[in-house]
């Protein structure tokens, strides 16, 4: 599951904003992947007034950082695309300028995480481990409205 920390610093993003957020990265993540949308999950942390710096000098101007954990696998274009697009939407929703964004992607191995309590499948072969999920865990993606 890519995991997205989205971080915020001098800029206080309404629940709206980040479910706005939220849904243009799982959108993106699984247009410019093919993984399935259900895989993305997104978390968000402000920081506090005058806890960031640039430079080592205290910083007060809007930013927003975007940290993307996905399995790797996939083209520099694909990343790319991916990264310019999440930039492209936060820039608009948070209304804050396009060098103020920044979106940083990690690639890590799929055998080196476990999700749904199992070790997660290469790209490109999520149906076939999708079909291991569990009914009742099926059935709280349900009640949340998550498609699986």
């Amino acid at each position: 599951m890519p995991t997205y920390s989205v971080i915020s610093a001098n800029v206080q993003l309404s629940p709206e904003q980040e479910a706005e957020i939220s849904a243009v990265i799982t959108k993106a993540h699984h247009e410019h992947t093919g993984a399935p949308g259900f895989f993305a999950q997104t978390i968000f942390s402000p920081i506090s007034a005058k806890r960031h710096y640039i430079g080592g000098k205290p910083n007060d101007t809007p930013h927003i950082f975007v940290h993307g954990m996905i399995r790797d696998g996939r083209s520099a274009d694909v990343k790319a695309g991916l990264m310019t697009e999440i930039a492209e939407h936060i820039c608009k929703i948070a209304a804050i300028g396009s060098e103020d964004i920044w979106v940083y992607l990690q690639d890590i191995p799929a055998t080196q995480m476990i999700e749904f309590g199992r070790i997660l499948p290469q790209p490109g072969s999520e149906n076939e481990w999708r079909k291991g999920i569990t009914p009742e865990k099926l059935e709280t993606f349900a009640k949340a409205g998550v498609v699986v």
